[in-house]
Order: C-alpha cells, then sequence, then structure tokens
C-alpha cells in the first residue's frame, strides 16, 4: 500500500463523467502549475468511457483516484471529493477547464494575506470552438463588488474558485443537490455568511464552451435554480414579490433576455435600483467600490435596453423615459442606442413581412 503524502495546502475537487477526451490536458494544466504543493481529488461517477485510463497513466503521487460504485452525477461526485480533501484551501475544477500556472500560487498568496476572505475567484477567458475568447464578466472588482454583483448574477466561474476549507466544512453539506445547476451560485451566497468573497481581475483559468457543456444543455433548469437562489435572497426586501423580482432578474440581467415592452424595462430598473441602494446603505463600501457598483448597474441596465432597441421590442425614447436614478447609458452612447434602434426597426419590419406573408 502506497503511504499517503504529507497533507497539502491545497486540494482539488474534480468530478468527472466520460471526460476521456479532455481531462488529460486539464491534469497537465495542474502539473505545471507554479506552486506544485497540492493534491487532487478526482471522482469518477462511473465513466463509461477511457476516463479512468487516462486518469491512471498519470504517474503523479499526488493524484488520487475514486471511482464511484454507482452514478451520484456532478453535485454529489463533488462533495465526495470534498470529503476527502486534506488541504487549508480547496480549490475547484471542472474535467474539462485549463488553470494557468500560476493559478494556485496567486490564490494562495491572496488568501494568506487577506484571513477575512473565505472564497476568491478568477478571471477567466473562454475556449471555444479553437479560440480563446475574453470573459463577459465585470473587467474591474472589489469584493463590494463582487458581494454587489452576487445579487443580481453570478460574477464567478466555479472552475476558478479557491475557498478555506475551514469555513466550508461549516457547509452542510458543501453543495445542496436541491440545487443543481446553480449549486455554485447557491454555495458563494451561503459561504459568504462566514467572510467575504474576491476575485483577482487577471485571467488564470480558461473556461472551455462546448455543446456537451451543462450551460449549453440546461439552460432553462438553469435559470429556474438560479431564481430559486435569488428568491431566498429576495424575501427581506421584496417580501412577497421576491420570487417575481428573482424571475426579472435572472431572465434579463443575468440570462441577458430583451425586455418584451418599455413596462417591463421600467420594473427591472426599479428593482435594481431598489437592490443597490439597499446594497450601499448596508455595506457602505468605499469610494472605489462605490463608483465600481454604480457603474456596473448602469452598464446591465443600458445592456437591457440596447438588447430591447435591437428586437424591435423598445423605442428610442423608452429607455431615456424609464431611466431610474443613478442609472446611465454604461458604455453605450447616443450613437450605439441609435444603431441598435435601426436594427431593431429592421427586424420589426421583417417579421410584419413574414406575419403578412403567412396571411
Amino acid at each position: 500500500m502506497t503511504p499517503r503524502l504529507p497533507a497539502p495546502m491545497v486540494s482539488v475537487v474534480m468530478p468527472t463523467y466520460n471526460g476521456a477526451a479532455l481531462i488529460g490536458e486539464t491534469i497537465a494544466s495542474l502539473q505545471a502549475q507554479s506552486f506544485r504543493d497540492f493534491e487532487l481529488i478526482i471522482v469518477d461517477d462511473c465513466s463509461t468511457d477511457d476516463t479512468v485510463a487516462v486518469i491512471r497513466s498519470f504517474d503523479d503521487p499526488r493524484i488520487r483516484l475514486i471511482q464511484s460504485q454507482k452514478n451520484r452525477r456532478v453535485v454529489l461526485s463533488r462533495n465526495a471529493a470534498f470529503a476527502e480533501a486534506r488541504g487549508r484551501y480547496i480549490a475547484a475544477l471542472d474535467h474539462d477547464d485549463l488553470c494557468h500556472p500560476d493559478r494556485f500560487q496567486r490564490q494562495v498568496a491572496y488568501l494568506d494575506a487577506n484571513p477575512g476572505i473565505v472564497l476568491v475567484g478568477s478571471a477567466a477567458n473562454v475556449l471555444e470552438d479553437g479560440t480563446i475568447l475574453p470573459s463577459s464578466l465585470a473587467p474591474l472588482s472589489t469584493p463590494p463588488v463582487i458581494a454587489w454583483l452576487l445579487q443580481i448574477e453570478n460574477p464567478l466561474v466555479w472552475s476558478s474558485v479557491m475557498l478555506r476549507t475551514d469555513a466550508a466544512r461549516q457547509l452542510d453539506p458543501f453543495m445542496r443537490p436541491e440545487m443543481v445547476y446553480a449549486e455554485d451560485f447557491d454555495l458563494y451566497h451561503r459561504i459568504a455568511s462566514f467572510g467575504g468573497v474576491a476575485r483577482l481581475d487577471d485571467e488564470l483559468l480558461t473556461y472551455r464552451r462546448h455543446s456537451g457543456g451543462a450551460s449549453q444543455t440546461q439552460a432553462q433548469a438553469m435559470r429556474q435554480a438560479a431564481i430559486r437562489v435569488l428568491t431566498g435572497v429576495y424575501v427581506e426586501p421584496f417580501g412577497e414579490a421576491a420570487a417575481e423580482t428573482a424571475d426579472l432578474i435572472v431572465t434579463h440581467v443575468m440570462g441577458q433576455q430583451p425586455v418584451p415592452d418599455r413596462l417591463t424595462l421600467e420594473r427591472v430598473g426599479s428593482a435594481l435600483v431598489a437592490l443597490q441602494d439597499r446594497f450601499l446603505a448596508q455595506h457602505r463600501p468605499d469610494r472605489e467600490s462605490r463608483s465600481l457598483i454604480r457603474w456596473e448597474t448602469a452598464r446591465r441596465w443600458a445592456r437591457i435596453g440596447r438588447a430591447g432597441l435591437r428586437t424591435g421590442t423598445l423605442r428610442l425614447g423608452d429607455a431615456a423615459a424609464v431611466r431610474p436614478p443613478h442609472l446611465g447609458l454604461g458604455y453605450a452612447g447616443i450613437e450605439e442606442l441609435i444603431l441598435s434602434r435601426i436594427v431593431g426597426s429592421v427586424r420589426a419590419a421583417q417579421r410584419r413581412v413574414r406575419k403578412d406573408a403567412a396571411a
């Protein structure tokens, strides 16, 4: 029997199912880390391909393979890996994502230097069809900005996250199976009661986007799960309207779906302002964070307005007419809004032509 190595600084938890095509590259990205004091705990969820053989081809004593006796799916597999973790810190990683060489070194240094932070993610780029794409998440952050964004969206990529094991042990369970498809979003809200949540704004991860990923195949289930998370968050400020407000925010802010009409745009704006004002009053962030929070909120509201203009569900004056206090145009200038309206007018005309032709 091979003796177990001393407890490492970092435990990487990785569930896998039929990951033979990609998991080798992911493990190789771990072996290329400049920070080497880690263990990798892989829970194979009854793969039917060569995943186990690929894992075993790596001669690395830091890798621990656990083979499930029955298919438990991703949340329970992550929980099983977490139960075996021995490190001071837990690093999340899915079997298809790629760590940049200095990810662990940067995150361990940040957590060591900031004892009040219990979880830190990083920016991530996106690999799709062989092309590296930039992230669509907020480019600049502070812990208060991340805390605010958690009120209206998921600002973190799970595979970029590192968290304190002692804080994570206070979660029971680590991830809640009933929140599948938003289990990471749910965890961020739950662990925030034990300390701050932060993000390093440098790209330390490459997230693979492909047709088999949950974000591509389970969009509606993810939406409903996110609504459940935010409904719980919104009970105090919105009471009986919590679920309705969560639906609005998840659909149009998180999901970036165009609003169907001016009234819905106004309702989304009112909800954003109410949430933002409440957050600023409760947390009293520093000046830089306060400015970033207002900017990011305005940017999201403007994005919703532009989408409505492009699809033809809003007129050019609608966004200006219902703009709440403190919500400007975000990155959009008037020229972009006019262009959006022109595109929307063309699409609306095309829909009318198709309708007339069908009649």
